[in-house]
């Protein structure tokens, strides 16, 4: 099993997402665009693992200290790692303290079953396109012009009440994913 923790993103925001793909897409035939029904921002990615350690991730989940929901901006475009050599085009995702801190959480709650924590510093995003960092085209460069062009960007506001375990299976026409469980805020919770 594949696994992943991550946070919706609600349809108005994937919509407004998807008009603005829309329109890059046609400039840059080099990037492989991922498909916007997909998209979410990653709190942590697993991997593979066996389908008893999915019961003991689930378990160390439930016990994340998540608090209250945490209010998320998504706006703007930009490269990872920079726009002279990008390998990924996200859409940012503005959040106070309290995403990182989530994050945070989840990687310690997961290091006690073998789960290694990230080396990089968190930095919550949504992949939009993906590039070969070892060619640079005119396409490129046609699809800079037309994020420039578009000026500042704003997708939309949300308020993440709950954060989710996925399945991720790889296939031909991209990853599939499916919820396999999901965690509330406290304050969420109607207990």
């Amino acid at each position: 099993m594949r696994l992943f923790v991550a946070l919706d993103v609600p349809e108005i925001v994937r919509e407004a997402i998807g008009a603005i793909a829309a329109k890059l897409r046609p400039t840059c035939s080099d990037a492989r665009w991922v498909r916007i029904e997909g998209i979410h921002v990653t709190l942590k990615f697993i991997g593979e693992v066996s389908p008893e350690m999915s019961g003991q991730i689930k378990t160390a989940l439930a016990a994340v200290p998540f608090l209250r929901p945490i209010p998320i901006k998504f706006r703007d475009l930009s490269y990872f790692p920079n726009d002279r050599r990008p390998r990924v085009l996200w859409a940012g995702v503005e959040a106070g303290q309290e995403l990182p801190a989530l994050a945070s959480a989840v990687e310690k709650a997961l290091e006690p079953h073998g789960i290694a924590q990230e080396a990089r510093t968190f930095s919550p995003h949504l992949t939009l396109a993906r590039f070969d960092p070892r060619r640079r085209t005119d396409s490129l460069e046609a699809l800079q012009a037309a994020i420039a062009k578009a000026g500042p960007l704003d997708f939309g506001d949300a308020i993440a009440r709950e954060f989710h375990l996925y399945l991720s299976i790889l296939k031909q026409g991209g990853a599939e994913y499916t919820r396999v469980a999901t965690f509330c805020s406290k304050e969420s919770d109607p207990k």
